[in-house]
């Protein structure tokens, strides 16, 4: 029995799919499948892989048409056998006992989902980070309580398969881990926390595009998207006040901070101007929300506006 799958989508990293390879076949957990899916790759990605599956019987190799990291792990899916479901970006690597350890802790109380701590690798230094979990949640309304703090990436946790038998990634959008995880979690009854840094997130050296990319705004329409997904599934009220906490978080501070990188003044007045609007129409009565009370963070998008939004393009651009 096949009790972990490993979904490694792959483009372009022959300098850090070996690494990534090596973490995965020497995990003490030996009942594990890794599905590797080559995203339609231009370098030497797939003869690196071709040699871990010629040697190793458990990583399965797959070959697409570049469609995006979101096609690649929907395809794994489809394909994957194992008990549990774990995701591995191809340039990170993982601690050799992640999965074992993950394994049994989900078994220990039938969670499920399980999370881990993670660590941020640079060149020269190693940067210990947090899940943000304290605990193990064993409720839904405990697990409701983390929408406003969780970190918000697939790939430290493992998942029942059951629990993603309906659920895809978004295709052809940013930001899909967000999009996928705030769907999922309304499904979740129970999640496992182990407090060991695990997963390795390579942190990539590289400064970002002038060019202003359009695809920012999958921010908003994931995060829409979202909404519209707990009304149709009618667990909106339920969730109302962490939805709209987290929707005013990412879009006045996430999307913004985001698209004040760029220096094109005009395309950033346009994005604080969308992401007011978007802030009206969907909740216009945010203010009222106690979770905003909560922190500094919160103190800011209780006062976000214009004239802020311009303070924090000055700073940003000086």
């Amino acid at each position: 029995m096949v009790k972990v799958s490993v979904i490694v989508p792959v483009y372009n990293v022959e300098k850090y799919i070996s690494k990534c390879l090596d973490s995965l076949v020497n995990q003490t957990l030996k009942d594990i499948e890794i599905i590797v899916v080559n995203d339609g790759s231009k370098d030497n990605s797939q003869k690196i892989i071709d040699k871990y599956a010629k040697k190793y019987k458990n990583v399965k190799s797959y070959i697409n048409e570049n469609g995006g990291v979101s096609k690649a792990r929907n395809f794994g899916l489809k394909r994957a056998k194992g008990e549990y479901i774990a995701f591995v970006d191809s340039d990170d690597y993982v601690d050799i006992n992640m999965y074992e350890d993950m394994y049994k802790k989900a078994k220990s109380n039938d969670f499920d989902v399980v999370a881990c701590d993670l660590k941020y690798i640079y060149d020269e230094k190693e940067v210990l980070a947090f899940s943000n979990l304290k605990k193990d949640l064993t409720t839904k309304e405990k697990i409701k309580k983390t929408y406003v703090s969780m970190y918000p990436v697939v790939w430290n946790k493992i998942y029942k398969k059951d629990l993603l038998k309906n659920i895809e990634f978004k295709e052809n959008v940013w930001f899909e881990d967000v999009e996928f995880l705030y769907r999922l979690y309304s499904k979740i009854n129970s999640m496992g926390y182990i407090n060991k840094h695990y997963y390795c997130y390579l942190q990539r050296q590289g400064s970002i595009t002038s060019t202003f990319n359009n695809k920012l705004y999958d921010y908003i329409s994931n995060w829409n998207g979202i909404i519209d997904f707990y009304k149709k599934e009618k667990i909106y009220d339920e969730y109302k006040n962490e939805l709209e906490y987290c929707y005013v978080r990412y879009i006045y501070a996430t999307f913004i901070k985001r698209v004040a990188n760029y220096k094109d003044e005009n395309e950033y007045n346009k994005a604080v101007d969308e992401a007011i609007k978007n802030v009206r129409k969907y909740f216009p009565n945010y203010k009222k929300n106690k979770y905003f009370y909560k922190s500094l963070k919160g103190i800011y998008m209780l006062l976000f506006n214009k004239k802020i939004a311009k303070i924090m393009y000055m700073r940003k651009n000086k």
